[in-house]
């Protein structure tokens, strides 16, 4: 991991998307490329070990370790930090499964700030899994995705295609966004 070295903050990439569009798979492939640090998604683990059926609780609980794994990585001062999912898939989660979100997840969007929201498209194919609830509704989800960043005024990049596909437009989009002055390995 490069660490940041100035008081620069922390440029956070926020992977953000419908359940089985890839991703964590876009997370480790942007962490491997840029050699920077990542945090994982917290409800899997979270409900791989509670089960499968979760309460409003449970989903607060989740967001307030997905916050608290961002935290402990942004403490480690990275000049970069990819982020499997955030709030924004916290917030459309709670409203799809409960009709609402609780006010102190809304005002954690507004407050935390991330360079960047990269969009993963349902263009790839659905993978079967035990935690994963909504096969037949990815492109509503996908709306509801566009519609909350668009509410809350964040700008998105949409990512498609294949796994390489995706990399690679993940990577042009960042260094467009000059996020990255191309530190991506050599593939």
């Amino acid at each position: 991991m490069i660490k940041n070295s100035s008081e620069k903050p922390t440029k956070k990439i926020a992977i953000v998307g419908p359940e089985s569009t890839g991703k964590s798979s876009l997370t480790l492939a942007l962490s491997n490329a840029l050699e920077a640090p990542f945090v994982l998604e917290q409800a899997r683990d979270y409900l791989e070990n509670k089960g499968p059926n979760y309460t409003q609780a449970d989903v607060e609980a989740i967001a307030r370790l997905q916050l608290k794994a961002e935290d402990d990585a942004l403490s480690q001062n990275p000049n970069l930090l990819v982020c499997d999912t955030n709030l924004i898939v916290i917030k459309i989660w709670m409203d799809s499964a409960f009709g609402s979100t609780p006010d102190w997840i809304l005002e954690e969007i507004k407050q935390r700030s991330y360079t960047i929201h990269l969009l993963t498209d349902i263009d790839i194919p659905w993978q079967p899994d035990p935690l994963r609830e909504h096969p037949q509704l990815r492109a509503y989800f996908l709306e509801k995705y566009i519609e909350t960043l668009s509410d809350f005024g964040i700008k998105f990049y949409l990512i498609s295609g294949n796994e390489n596909e995706r990399l690679t437009a993940a990577l042009q989009v960042l260094a467009q966004e000059g996020i990255t002055e191309n530190t991506a390995k050599e593939r």
